[in-house]
């Protein structure tokens, strides 16, 4: 019994113990002012849409309180996110207080592979995931090009993935595969189901089709350069289609 009663007394200090301690936690951090605020925004290889000062200026615009001295208790950290997740361009926000005083904002950004052009209207991204992205005025991503009447479909569309899975198979593969990436720097698409690809090195159109078997065509791309441009010359051909299974036409 004197056992049993000793554990017990003991679970019941420790459980007393953490109580204290959660409560002088909960109270330090009911007492906390805001220092600072720091703005953090992932890095990702040649993605500069979303700048840190831009974001400390539309908070300090938005919450005019965020000064130092208020204290945390008074700051909506849920109405600060939304507010940084309404940028264009950023994909997530997480925003808390460090014990410090500061208010952090981390910010992953959105992934642009893609540009459609179009020559009476604005432009836009599609970014990883297939969404819709508008153009900056501070910074331009060196992506593929998409243009054509078709191509220009897709700005009204909120998520290119929802409608076109296959495009955007497509594009990944490309943006995926660093000799792709640097060689094909444009799709034209003029009509739905009918994709020409342009390169970086040589004049000769590649007539590619609807966005299906796309690893055998490549395939077939590889074979043309290895085995026909050797032969007959970079300049001899103007267009190669590569639509049809086990066939690659030049012309």
């Amino acid at each position: 019994m004197k056992i049993r009663y000793k554990r017990g007394f003991i679970v019941g200090l420790l459980v007393l113990i953490l109580l204290v301690f959660i409560g002088f936690i909960e109270k330090k951090s009911a007492e906390r002012t805001l220092t600072g605020i720091e703005v953090y925004v992932k890095a990702v290889s040649d993605v500069y849409f979303v700048d840190e000062k831009d974001i400390l200026a539309a908070l300090k615009v938005e919450f005019p309180l965020l000064a130092p001295g208020v204290a945390f208790s008074e700051i909506n950290l849920n109405n600060i996110e939304k507010k940084v997740e309404s940028h264009p361009f950023v994909k997530n926000a997480e925003v808390y207080g460090d014990q410090k005083g500061n208010l952090k904002v981390e910010i992953e950004q959105h992934v642009p592979l893609a540009r459609i052009s179009r020559p009476r209207a604005a432009d836009g991204y599609i970014s990883k995931e297939g969404m819709i992205l508008p153009t900056s005025n501070h910074y331009t991503s060196r992506v593929l090009i998409l243009h054509g009447n078709y191509a220009e479909k897709l700005l009204e569309m909120d998520n290119v993935e929802a409608v076109h899975p296959e495009l955007m198979e497509l594009i990944r593969y490309i943006y995926e595969d660093p000799f792709w990436r640097a060689q094909i720097t444009e799709l034209e698409i003029p009509r739905k189901g009918d994709i020409r690809l342009y390169q970086q090195v040589g004049k000769q159109v590649i007539e590619f089709g609807d966005a299906v078997d796309i690893e055998e065509k490549f395939k077939k791309i590889n074979l043309f350069y290895d085995e026909i441009l050797p032969k007959k010359g970079w300049n001899t051909y103007s267009r190669v289609n590569i639509k049809y299974k086990g066939q690659i036409v030049c012309e």
